[in-house]
């Protein structure tokens, strides 16, 4: 069965037809001019007679227009996957490209290819079709992601305690207070964002970009809904969540291993 997607209405998103930036207007037509080739020869605005070039001068490139289409489906994608961390889209429901393209505002092929995207990330299915299906997601593949992401995280987090001084991890305080601010309102798509924000900073320092992208996307995959949506993390499940941010920094800064190895893995059983 085939539903709209709930609480995407008033998102501000353009319209396809509307999202690039249109060439400037053209004249009605070539001015007529008397020029060196004789009366009613039609000249461009840029000086060159139709036919042939004045004074050997070479005519400049018309400008491009800009097509901003990649910036709609950037945009209708970070809407898909707030929507997903939300659980305003149901795990097991199919969704078909036109009927969420109708909400945004789109057409359907933006909202189809986000949604490819959100295949690679393991958060919908194609329906031959039908559209997309929503996932559904236990906690045995829950605990899976966590298991994996300790695996690559906590040792590259022991190295980290040993060689990165205390003041670089009191930079970055101001981001675990974000996801603190992020946990208290309640709202898991801000809250999944902040989270995200905080681990990469952090990985960013083993100088590592192809690890921070693993782990980055592991970190995304394990935020999508379980079945039951989003009741099954409350608020106070994400303060609490957040309050390990803060603890881990201090033990980083420390360079108390023992209570890093323990909050890593206490911090990624109790994600999702």
């Amino acid at each position: 069965m085939e539903r709209s997607a709930q609480g995407f209405a008033g998102t501000g998103f353009p319209r396809e037809r509307d999202a690039g930036v249109g060439v400037p207007a053209q004249p009605r037509a070539a001015r007529r001019e008397r020029g060196p080739a004789g009366p009613g020869v039609e000249a461009h605005a840029s000086g060159a007679v139709r036919g042939e070039h004045t004074h050997g001068e070479t005519p400049l490139p018309r400008p491009r227009p800009v097509v901003q289409r990649a910036s709609v489906r950037g945009q209708v994608l970070d809407a898909l996957r707030t929507a997903l961390v939300a659980g305003e889209l149901t795990p097991g429901e199919v969704y078909s490209a036109p009927a969420l393209g109708d909400r945004f505002g789109v057409s359907a092929t933006p909202v189809r290819e986000a949604m490819q995207q959100l295949a690679l990330e393991g958060a919908v299915e194609v329906v031959p079709n039908r559209g997309f299906r929503v996932i559904v997601r236990g906690a045995r593949e829950l605990a899976e992601l966590a298991e994996v992401r300790a695996l690559i995280e906590v040792p590259v987090m022991l190295r980290l305690a040993r060689t990165v001084p205390a003041e670089r991890w009191a930079d970055l305080r101001p981001l675990a207070e974000d996801t603190v601010r992020a946990a208290a309102s309640g709202c898991r798509a801000a809250y999944a964002e902040s989270d995200r924000a905080f681990h990469r900073a952090m990985l960013a320092l083993c100088g590592n970009e192809q690890l921070v992208g693993i782990a980055e996307d592991l970190h995304r995959r394990s935020q999508w809904p379980l079945v039951g949506g989003p009741a099954t993390r409350g608020r106070a499940d994400l303060v609490a969540d957040a309050a390990e941010h803060t603890a881990l920094l201090e033990a980083l800064g420390a360079g108390d291993l023992d209570v890093v190895r323990a909050l890593v893995r206490e911090h990624f059983a109790g994600a999702g």
